[in-house]
């Protein structure tokens, strides 16, 4: 029995076991041990021995909330060879730490993946902005209005060349300056009729279109019927043939 305690006192002595559990007992038992050349605090091994043995039960009770983290974090990874292992060692429950930390880390690294519900909100804005109403029709729509902003986008680019306007210039620059452009025009084609009619007034104008609408339907029967009484084809023979007629 004596070598029994003292292996025990020379393991709680060890430098491996935890620190302040060795504590020498005082007392004749004490004396004895002194006398008998062994150093053996063993009025204190009860206690050390029930620590201990409370220390292993509480490894068992970490090792399963360590597992039920684990599951939570690593559902795939169900297999687990300690489940059925009576003692339980502190590498088994830094196994589990680490694979946890692992896992964290991935996911750290891949936080910038968009999670599932957010790409089917992406999905569900899409398919309210371009009026989609089934998944199945997301697709050909994305086509389509990536095709009219191919379109959109070449366009724009030919009439800032057109235009000689920057590349930069916002699209509201380019419809200013294509009104400022109609309106040169439209003021161009207004003078030009005015020259053309002879008048700067749009009520004669009016008055001038109203007669050569009176004018020219007798006017065109007329020219009509020579040609068909001279037996000729163009306008321009009428006078010739008036004049050989004479």
């Amino acid at each position: 029995l004596l070598k029994v305690l003292s292996r025990i006192d020379s393991i709680l002595r060890s430098p491996r076991a935890p620190p302040l559990i060795f504590c020498p007992s005082k007392g004749p038992v004490q004396n004895y041990i002194k006398e008998n050349g062994q150093g053996c605090g063993f009025e204190h091994l009860p206690l050390t021995i029930e620590m201990w043995a409370d220390q292993l039960m509480a490894l068992k009770d970490l090792h399963r909330s360590l597992r039920k983290l684990s599951l939570e974090l690593l559902p795939w990874n169900t297999a687990d060879p300690q489940d059925n292992r009576e003692s339980i060692r502190v590498e088994d429950l830094q196994l589990t730490v680490d694979a946890i930390l692992e896992e964290l880390e991935n996911k750290e690294k891949n936080s910038q993946t968009p999670s599932l519900q957010t790409l089917s909100a992406i999905v569900s804005h899409f398919q309210k902005l371009f009026d989609v109403n089934s998944l199945s029709g997301v697709y050909p729509r994305m086509n389509e209005v990536y095709t009219r902003l191919g379109e959109m986008t070449n366009a724009m680019k030919n009439l800032h060349l057109l235009l000689e306007l920057d590349s930069s210039a916002p699209p509201t620059v380019v419809v200013d300056t294509v009104g400022k452009l109609c309106d040169i025009i439209n003021k161009k084609v207004t003078e030009q009729v005015q020259q053309l009619l002879g008048t700067q007034d749009i009520h004669s104008i009016i008055n001038k279109l109203e007669e050569h609408e009176c004018f020219f339907p007798p006017f065109q029967a007329l020219i009509q019927d020579l040609l068909c009484l001279l037996e000729i084809n163009k306008m321009d023979d009428i006078l010739p043939a008036v004049q050989n007629l004479k």
